[in-house]
């Protein structure tokens, strides 16, 4: 039995010259980056160069970078550090988002509610983008901070986060995007953007578990989340997790010029495992958002025609090799369909028979002729 990773959105492989590079930061140049001594020096020296290497890849200057343990942390440290200072400075207290961001996003904005701030989630529209009429008529001087995601973890939709900050900027709100999907996969130029903060982190690229970044433009209000140090201009207390971040950053540098060629790879994957599952489970319904990234496909079984059961489905598929998942991996073990579905328009059952395959430079089209070959027989397996 062949075994094929088709969940990439969940976390890849680290890349072999990464974990090189980790390496001498696990054995000799074990120092911590605050201690004055030689040991510290040359870590820090490493750190920093670290920094200037992440804040290059996004335009950025390298005071703008904050690391973090990952994606969440990042994405709770901008709605808190900012909602409270901006509170602080002008006295808003409204966020906007939407009811398909990641769960660290979501589930912090209800934290924020608890703690005197108005949170509003715009609906979005069938087609897993953000309505911007509906934003337009939210954005007033009360708003604090809009947050939206760059790319969706689920289904691959696309925002166009340039139009949405522009029109934050028309009364000054704040704009951030967790960026995590998008980051190493498609060009990223902070400037170009014009938003104020942005997450990202390293597992979704080939680099390690546990770093990540925030973003955070100069002069945007932003109050601590982790306090206690004065790492990270004390801003983010604790020492830095510094093999982690050092891998993240040889992360980037190994696909820093790779990423328009990765895109144009990974969409001729993506067309040949749809097309080809297309042509075999005729009766799927692809769940393609209008602006199209090929990393992520999402489609879904009809549930007049199968025993929709995205959990056994998921064993059916492991049991033959096949690792794919039906949403986000911070969400599983649980038994809800996707939250990101079902707040765009589809029935509780339908959702319940969604899958979602992400693919990464790393796959190989013999690998997805024999997971093609898993999903037809999935099909027979829960057909009615």
């Amino acid at each position: 039995m062949e075994k094929v990773y088709l969940d990439n959105a969940a976390t890849t492989a680290i890349n072999p010259k990464v974990i090189e590079k980790m390496i001498p930061f696990m054995k000799e140049n074990y120092g911590n980056p605050s201690s004055i001594h030689s040991f510290g020096r040359n870590v820090r020296v490493a750190l920093e160069e670290a920094r200037e290497i992440i804040a290059n890849f996004i335009n950025a200057d390298p005071g703008e970078i904050y690391f973090t343990s990952g994606g969440t942390e990042a994405n709770n440290f901008a709605l808190r550090g900012i909602s409270n200072g901006d509170k602080k400075d002008r006295g808003r207290n409204k966020i906007i988002s939407s009811p398909i961001e990641h769960h660290c996003v979501l589930d912090y904005t209800k934290e924020l509610s608890n703690n005197g701030f108005q949170i509003s989630l715009i609906e979005n529209e069938k087609i897993f983008l953000i309505n911007k009429e509906k934003l337009e008529e939210e954005l007033t001087d009360e708003v604090s901070l809009a947050a939206f995601m760059y790319v969706n973890n689920e289904v691959g939709s696309v925002n166009e986060i340039n139009t949405l900050a522009s029109m934050a900027k028309i009364n000054k709100t704040f704009f951030h995007t967790d960026a995590v999907q998008a980051f190493g996969k498609i060009k990223i130029d902070v400037k170009e953007l014009g938003i104020d903060s942005l997450a990202a982190s390293s597992h979704k690229i080939a680099g390690p578990k546990g770093a990540g970044f925030l973003y955070a433009k100069s002069g945007t209000p932003l109050e601590p989340l982790i306090i206690g140090g004065s790492q990270e201009k004390n801003r983010r207390g604790g020492t830095e997790n510094t093999y982690a971040i050092i891998g993240f950053a040889e992360a980037v540098k190994q696909l820093q010029y790779k990423i328009e060629d990765n895109f144009i790879f990974v969409t001729k994957l993506r067309d040949y495992f749809k097309n080809n599952l297309l042509a075999q489970i005729s009766d799927l319904k692809i769940n393609k958002p209008v602006n199209d990234f090929p990393y992520i496909l999402n489609f879904s079984f009809d549930n007049n025609i199968y025993n929709n059961d995205s959990e056994a489905m998921l064993m059916f598929l492991d049991l033959n090799g096949i690792a794919a998942s039906a949403g986000s991996a911070c969400t599983s073990g649980t038994l809800k369909p996707s939250h990101v579905l079902l707040n765009s328009g589809y029935e509780y059952e339908e959702a319940k028979g969604t899958i979602r395959v992400s693919f990464s430079p790393f796959n190989t089209i013999k690998e997805l002729d024999y997971a093609l070959e898993v999903f037809y027989k999935l099909s027979k397996n829960f057909k009615k």
